[in-house]
């Protein structure tokens, strides 16, 4: 398992991994490719074999981070991969001075409040009809100090 920085090379990977991933929320190539180039961004992936099968990224600002997008092929999932996603990120985040993380996540997404919670965010506040299809959002946060 080989953990490192997005490069340009990888977005077409991971473009195909989000679609597979979040078929009708996906982030389109060229949304992952706008984030990729920002300064605020960092994107950081796992790969095995050549192939991307884990990814996430955060947006920086001031001392905050919020978490964008995280992922794991589905052979590969609950097998620590998404943790260390996360835990490289929030170690990028904390080295550009992030002191705090937030996140949106469904909340008919069991699988993820759960995995959220074991890695110590904390529910805030629901976000009413935040997705495309009404669905609400719930707001997390993790204090990185």
């Amino acid at each position: 398992m080989n953990g490192r920085y997005w490069t340009f090379e990888d977005l077409n990977q991971i473009a195909a991994l989000e679609k597979e991933c979040f078929a009708e929320d996906a982030w389109s190539l060229r949304t992952l490719a706008e984030s990729f180039l920002s300064e605020r961004f960092i994107g950081v992936l796992l790969e095995e074999d050549g192939a991307v099968v884990a990814y996430g990224g955060v947006n920086c600002v001031e001392d905050e981070a919020e978490l964008g997008l995280i992922a794991t092929a589905e052979m590969y999932r609950r097998c620590g991969r998404a943790e260390k996603v996360l835990d490289d990120l929030i170690c990028e985040a904390k080295k550009r001075g992030a002191k705090k993380m937030f996140l949106e996540v469904r909340v008919s997404n069991a699988p993820a409040l759960m995995f959220y919670l074991k890695c110590g965010f904390v529910g805030l506040y629901a976000r009413s009809r935040y997705y495309a299809n009404g669905e609400d959002a719930i707001v997390m946060k993790k204090e990185l100090c």
